[in-house]
């Protein structure tokens, strides 16, 4: 592993604490991996962007996935992951996963989250798309990611963990053997610390959820803004998979103009019987899948496009006025508000829906112990490639694998008896930044070009275009740098646009690279799966001059995360 040594153009931290490790991000992964690293006598710090419970593991509606039920087994979950990641899950990722799922879930639950159940007194399990059975536990009806934050929150105040909360984290810090020495981090307003400051660590684990604000039209909330990946590429780690944008089929449409976050119609409301239908009521998946409306993501997601497509209209419907409203008021609560917010009354209408980017099956590349190629560097969530999702995530198993591949970190890092690094310095001014930062505008700028030229459907000419104006808001911004010596200022809105640009540009070179369809990426040139050529991984880093290094694996399967030893670690 080589450090790039670029790094976000940052003032000098003027504060600095101590700490065993350093989690960054408050959804499932990180407040797992922080309460897990706690009770085995770790100093833990959380820090995390913006209040504790203000993450994507709140919005989740459906549930989380575990064999938990009478007649479901780990190898019946595997066997539906498998189908659902299109041929690129790490089969022993998932097999970690599925087994050691249901004991994780147990533990949850010891943690003081509570699933809704049945009247026997179980858990309620649902079904939702790409699963063969009932293996999705919920909690008030359709706000599972919420019960858990809540849980999780509670348990992070009572054991009294040390949190940073408002704060973008900006950099990974090193020590001179490039191992891992803590994060620099920027605070936003008042509170115990403001401004610019570190925490050092010998461990520090991305758990920073996705990046779907690369996209004008999301189910993520504004802070996902690629922040982990963006760091990890400038700490020299590799990322993986990033072409594959899981785009959730049923999405609140709210015209064709709606931009930022918009509304989930969870998927677990077709678990339950709703039907896709077009403006006549036909129900147009019937036929193209087994499951037709609970087929895996990818193919209702295209399923809608192609109807779209074919009948010139920019949305579907979700019919589910059968439910009656006793059933939307008690197990959908949370989306039967949403629809009336809008004017939308889903208990005497059908839903009007369409695709919008959800979820990042890619990320920062780990090992089953949720080890980068950067020493000391962990990653969990949605911001890891950990090899389960594959090219397709299967429904409900996003909280599984944080909650399963967190604890996983935490015993790695206890059972490592990590030692205190001290940081490199780095002036806090260059005179040339390798870095430069974008105006804040940028951000929509690049989130249009993406949304126009790698959405749903990509083909080579629209990732070409894609590229080409990525390509210029970049040279722009380094022309001004060159000419001038000047960047943006230096603020959260400028380092959040420079980051989605830098994930925004490896999305579009690994989506040009894969010269076929499959899972979630959609080529509309190369409109067949190719396993002779492509059943393999595109994995990318960033060189220390900002080009993109891509490579592919010569099979499915992952090389080893580990690099070699430091001189002073053999």
């Amino acid at each position: 592993m080589t450090s790039t040594g670029i790094r976000l153009h940052a003032p000098a931290p003027g504060w600095s604490i101590a700490a065993d490790v350093v989690v960054v991000g408050s959804g499932v992964a990180g407040l797992t991996a922080a309460l897990r690293c706690e009770a085995a006598g770790l100093r833990t710090v959380v820090v995390t962007k913006a209040r504790l419970d203000d993450g994507s593991t709140r919005w989740a509606q459906g549930g989380i996935a575990a064999a938990l039920g009478e007649g479901d087994t780990p190898e019946q979950h595997l066997d539906d992951t498998l189908v659902a990641g299109a041929g690129l899950c790490d089969e022993e990722a998932v097999r970690l996963l599925v087994t050691e799922g249901p004991h994780a879930v147990r533990r949850l639950i010891d943690t003081g989250a509570h699933f809704d159940e049945s009247s026997e007194g179980g858990l309620q399990l649902t079904r939702e798309g790409g699963h063969h059975r009932r293996r999705i536990a919920h909690a008030g009806g359709d706000a599972t990611g919420a019960e858990i934050s809540r849980a999780l929150v509670e348990a992070v105040r009572a054991r009294g963990l040390r949190t940073i909360e408002n704060a973008l984290v900006l950099d990974l810090l090193t020590d001179a053997q490039g191992h891992t020495a803590g994060v620099s981090l920027h605070v936003m307003g008042e509170g115990q610390h403001d401004g610019v400051g570190a925490v050092h660590a010998p461990a520090v684990v991305l758990a920073t959820g996705g990046m779907g604000q690369v996209f004008a039209a999301t189910t993520n909330p504004s802070v996902s803004t690629g922040d982990g990946v963006a760091l990890a590429l400038r700490a020299g780690a590799e990322v993986s998979d990033l072409e594959f944008v899981q785009f959730h089929p049923t999405v609140l449409f709210l015209g064709a103009d709606a931009e930022g976050q918009q509304p989930l119609v969870s998927e677990a409301v077709r678990g339950e019987g709703a039907h896709l239908v077009d403006a006549d009521g036909v129900r147009f998946m019937v036929g193209q899948h087994e499951l037709a409306e609970l087929a895996p993501r990818d193919i209702v997601a295209k399923g809608i496009m192609r109807r779209m497509r074919e009948q010139g209209a920019d949305h579907m419907f979700l019919d589910a006025r059968h439910f009656g409203a006793a059933m939307w008021e008690r197990r959908f609560p949370t989306i039967l508000a949403a629809c009336r917010a809008h004017g939308i009354d889903p208990v005497t209408a059908p839903v009007p829906v369409s695709p919008a980017a959800h979820y990042a099956s890619g990320g920062v590349r780990t090992d089953a112990r949720g080890r980068t190629t950067v020493p000391g560097l962990y990653a969990c969530g949605e911001v890891a490639c950990t090899g389960v999702h594959g090219a397709n995530r299967l429904a409900s198993n996003s909280l599984l694998e944080g909650l399963v591949y967190a604890e996983r970190i935490a015993a790695d890092i206890a059972a490592d008896g990590r030692h205190a690094r001290v940081p490199v310095e780095h002036p806090a001014r260059p005179e040339l930044p390798a870095h430069p930062l974008l105006a804040p505008e940028t951000r929509l700028a690049v989130q249009r070009i993406m949304s126009d030229g790698a959405g749903v459907l990509r083909s080579a000419d629209s990732l070409a275009r894609a590229a080409g104006r990525l390509q210029r808001l970049d040279a722009e911004a380094r022309e001004a740098l060159e000419e001038n010596g000047k960047t943006a200022e230096p603020g959260v809105d400028t380092w959040e646009a420079t980051n989605l640009l830098a994930v925004a540009r490896v999305l579009v070179e690994a989506a040009r690279l894969r010269q076929e369809t499959r899972g979630c990426h959609w080529r509309e040139d190369h409109a067949e799966r190719d396993d002779t050529d492509w059943r393999r991984h595109i994995v990318v880093r960033l060189n220390p001059d900002r080009t993109l290094a891509v490579d592919t694996t010569d099979t499915s399967d992952f090389p080893p995360t580990r690099p070699s030893p430091c001189p002073q670690e053999q």
